[in-house]
């Protein structure tokens, strides 16, 4: 009899226990069915990479956006008169002046020799196309802030001596003038132009040439 006892009060204690071990052991099995069928989720969802057409299409917009740009800011490296007409655009002290040359240079050194190279390489054409957008709405706001400004921020005096420069580097690059009136104006120019407006290196280096050219012939 004692014996039947201890058998029940057992069978009393493992049924709970049994129940809890059931419960349990039927969580682990449907967490692991759900693991089964739900794909590996990452943290952060990936963007779906656009088809070879579409990168192309982009990276093709780009480029020619970088081209245009270029374009119109080689209209103040080989104006001299434009230039001086809108000191603002080499005038560095500027913030939106400054911002527009360092995007130009980084939109630069992103630019890959191919343009058919980023169509494999997602990562690198995103990088390039941010950095002309960057570039192309640096220029848009440089511009837009010079043609406003225009000469306004700059004494009657120091605009008079723009002027004079502009007439001098006119001298300065007039095939019809001697050797030595061209350089002769173009020192004057400079003379002018010191401390006011820094020329780019590309309109200095073909004043220099055209100067050098004659004098050597």
């Amino acid at each position: 009899m004692g014996l039947i006892i201890r058998l029940v009060e057992l069978l009393i204690l493992l049924v709970p226990l049994a129940g809890v071990l059931y419960g349990g052991w039927r969580a682990v099995s449907a967490a692991r069915a759900r693991h089964d069928t739900t794909p590996d989720q990452p943290a952060v969802e990936q963007q779906p990479r656009p088809s070879p057409g579409v990168q192309w299409q982009a990276i093709a917009r780009a480029v020619k956006a970088h081209d245009h740009t270029d374009t119109r800011w080689l209209e103040y490296e080989l104006d001299v008169a434009k230039l001086l007409d809108f000191p603002l655009m080499t005038d560095m002290r500027d913030p939106l002046t400054e911002r527009f040359h360092r995007s130009r240079v980084r939109a630069d050194l992103l630019r890959p020799v191919k343009a058919e190279a980023l169509v494999d390489d997602p990562e690198a054409a995103r990088e390039y196309i941010d950095a002309v957008t960057e570039y192309v709405t640096a220029f848009d706001a440089a511009e837009s802030e010079a043609v406003r400004r225009r000469r306004n921020d700059f004494t009657a005096q120091d605009q008079q001596r723009i002027a004079r420069a502009q007439s001098m580097l006119r001298v300065a690059t007039d095939a019809a003038a001697t050797p030595q009136e061209r350089e002769r104006g173009y020192a004057l120019a400079q003379r002018e132009l010191d401390g006011l407006i820094v020329l780019p290196e590309r309109v200095r280096a073909a004043v220099e040439r055209g100067i050098a050219g004659e004098l050597d012939g």
